[in-house]
């Protein structure tokens, strides 16, 4: 059965590459194995159709079908969370209602690029929460780096009051760990909040109350593993197994190139058949892949 998002969700969710074949055309195949990739390492939840899925690049018929896709293979195993942010509200309408009738667990929706101040940002999500399905689970999502958008604590605080659909923020505010604080201490409606850009703060953020990450990096087991660690209360063992993770993360974190770096390691996994990006991409030379090789190496050697 499909798994509804609530303000108690908690964990990891990883953010899915869209895979893509050598000619640029969806690798159906390669989604059926990433969702079972991810699931082996213990993922709770799935979100597709993010930024770092390439979704700006898909037609409407490819997001759903990608989508679609990947909520059957899941087959209510965990959430899947569907990115619905669009230019226009009647897209994202649309496809909002598509992919909650396939069994999505709920949205992600992030400001368009124009809305400038929180007084715009308010509005925006009432145009949003008149325009999708009463009762969409909404995830906001704050990625002012992506977006140009910035939201302040208190214009989340805001949102999470007056509009019950909204269930998490996912966090991606950098400097960003006093928000997470402001936000925790002041809302009178406790929401999920997991952070992205690639768990570069997690342990950081997780002490400052958030409930786990929703990001892609591709050795999503140490995400699965610390927020366990943290959990139970073993934070200096969560910090220790992140750093032998560290540079890798760093590595994959280059704004604009982090999806070459994780494409490359998911093909080398396994997880997917090649490393492809739709175009235009930024591409991965002969350097970068040998500095990886070192990266990979080293991990490796640390781990064991």
């Amino acid at each position: 059965m499909p798994q509804t998002l609530t303000t108690d969700a908690k964990g990891v969710y990883a953010i899915a590459a869209t895979p893509f074949l050598e000619d640029g055309s969806i690798d159906f195949e390669s989604i059926d194995t990433l969702v079972e990739f991810y699931l082996s390492h213990g993922v709770h939840g799935i979100t597709v159709l993010g930024m770092m899925g390439e979704a700006p690049k898909l037609t409407g018929s490819e997001s759903l079908a990608v989508a679609e896709r990947f909520i059957r293979r899941v087959a209510g195993r965990v959430p899947v969370v569907v990115g619905a942010s669009a230019s226009g509200f009647a897209p994202m309408a649309e496809l909002s209602k598509a992919v909650m009738d396939m069994g999505a667990a709920g949205i992600m929706v992030a400001p368009a690029a124009y809305v400038r101040g929180d007084a715009a940002i308010h509005r925006y999500f009432e145009g949003v929460m008149a325009s999708v399905d009463r009762g969409t689970p909404v995830v906001v999502q704050d990625f002012p780096q992506a977006t140009g958008v910035h939201m302040s604590p208190s214009a989340y605080v805001r949102l999470a009051d007056e509009f019950p659909s909204i269930v998490m923020l996912k966090h991606e505010d950098c400097p960003g760990l006093d928000k997470i604080t402001t936000i925790r201490a002041t809302a009178r409606r406790r929401t999920s909040l997991l952070v992205g850009n690639g768990a570069l703060y997690y342990v950081q953020e997780l002490e400052r109350g958030a409930d786990g990450a929703m990001t892609g990096f591709a050795y999503v087991e140490m995400l699965v593993r610390v927020h366990d660690l943290f959990s139970r209360g073993e934070r200096q063992q969560a910090e220790d197994l992140f750093d032998i993770y560290l540079p890798l993360v760093r590595f994959e974190q280059q704004p604009g190139f982090g999806l070459a770096v994780r494409k490359e390691v998911l093909a080398r996994r396994g997880a997917i058949a090649n490393a492809t990006q739709r175009r235009p991409a930024i591409p991965f030379s002969a350097t970068d892949r040998q500095q990886l090789d070192g990266l990979v190496e080293r991990l490796h050697r640390r781990l064991s």
